[in-house]
């Protein structure tokens, strides 16, 4: 038994330095760099900060080079740091009205107080291979427009409110502290506060999924993009010894308003309601989903019927986590060798005993 664990822990030694090897790869080509990674591969970066839970681009642009570009496997790492590091205070709420746009669209409103600001995006491209980005090239930067200098803009949702045509935002019952999910386990029928949480780490593809099934009839939601803001905004923090908050620095934030048809009740009057999505970095699809996916998580709320798996809060948040997906699903790959013997002589006893009863039935 020494002798089988010793040679098991030089094999898994091997593995380590064989991996090692292969992420580097060819030593004739230079190394990766984790600066290189962070500019030129932001928006996986922007991806495995929000599922690894912290906003910090170069600690995600590390995570994507050991992890030789798995994003699961770098939200892992990522993750995993995040734990480790001691709580040191409470941001103030963002205020996203104020942030310094690079780039803001809706698809409500043609005309839109400040217009409409393009900024980089792929919307507008003809997803065709650039062959030309098999050299290096050197660009001209291309100045932007003083956009940061212009006031902020009107919200979309400003615009809908003035007439009463959207839901307003009202502050819970008692006002209740945010539920963190980090520290609180997650408890059903989860508050709003704890499902958005979850949302923002939640593995894109399958929340793009359910996102995904809410347009094709799974759930009792007509979605418009009111409003999609992509920038920087101040973080605020307001130290326990001070009577006022101070900037500790800006982060980029993409942020995400649908606005959904609502017949209306005995109570309320037909009126446009709201699903939320706010995302670390330039990441448009997953605040997309998110907005979805809240919106139909929010049924229960406007009395809709329950019937679609985007409107379960249990089946949705239970199964959006890819750390948690994904140990599930990888753990098979470890020693089963105990469980699968007693099920192979489960098997065979389960076949003695059928090939027994019909050979008496025979006599």
């Amino acid at each position: 038994m020494y002798v089988a664990v010793k040679g098991g822990k030089n094999a898994i030694e091997n593995s380590l330095r064989l991996l090692a090897q292969k992420r580097r790869g060819s030593l004739e080509i230079p190394e990766l760099t984790v600066e290189q990674i962070q500019e030129q591969l932001s928006l996986g970066v922007a991806r495995v900060m929000n599922e690894g839970s912290i906003y910090d681009p170069e600690l995600a642009a590390l995570a994507i080079k050991q992890a030789q570009g798995d994003q699961v496997e770098a939200t892992f790492l990522l993750r995993a740091y995040r734990a480790t590091l001691p709580r040191l205070g409470f941001s103030s709420p963002l205020d996203t009205e104020q942030i310094h746009i690079s780039r803001r669209i809706s698809a409500t409103f043609k005309d839109v107080p400040g217009g409409q600001v393009l900024g980089p995006s792929y919307d507008y491209s003809q997803r065709l291979l650039d062959f030309s980005l098999l050299e290096e090239a050197q660009l001209e930067e291309v100045p932007l427009s003083d956009i940061s200098a212009i006031e902020p803009f009107a919200s979309v949702m400003s615009l809908l409110a003035k007439e009463g045509l959207i839901e307003l935002d009202q502050v819970p019952e008692g006002d209740p502290e945010p539920v963190d999910i980090t520290r609180i386990p997650l408890k059903f029928p989860a508050p709003r506060s704890a499902r958005l949480q979850n949302l923002i780490r939640a593995d894109e593809g399958f929340l793009l999924g359910v996102a995904y099934s809410t347009q094709r009839g799974y759930s009792f939601t007509h979605p418009f993009a009111a409003e999609i803001k992509y920038g920087e905004v101040a973080i605020e923090l307001k130290p326990e010894e001070l009577d006022f908050s101070i900037d500790i620095g800006d982060i980029d934030i993409t942020e995400c308003q649908m606005i959904n048809q609502f017949a209306g009740s005995h109570e309320q009057l037909p009126q446009f309601t709201k699903g939320y999505g706010l995302v670390f970095g330039h990441h448009e699809r997953k605040a997309m989903a998110m907005s979805l996916v809240d919106r139909a998580l929010r049924a229960e709320e406007f009395g809709e019927p329950i019937e679609a798996p985007a409107q379960m809060q249990e089946f949705v948040l239970s199964h959006s986590d890819n750390l948690e997906s994904s140990g599930f699903v990888q753990h098979l790959k470890l020693p089963h060798y105990v469980d699968f013997q007693s099920e192979l002589e489960l098997l065979r006893r389960i076949r003695e005993q059928k090939i027994s009863q019909r050979e008496g039935s025979d006599e």
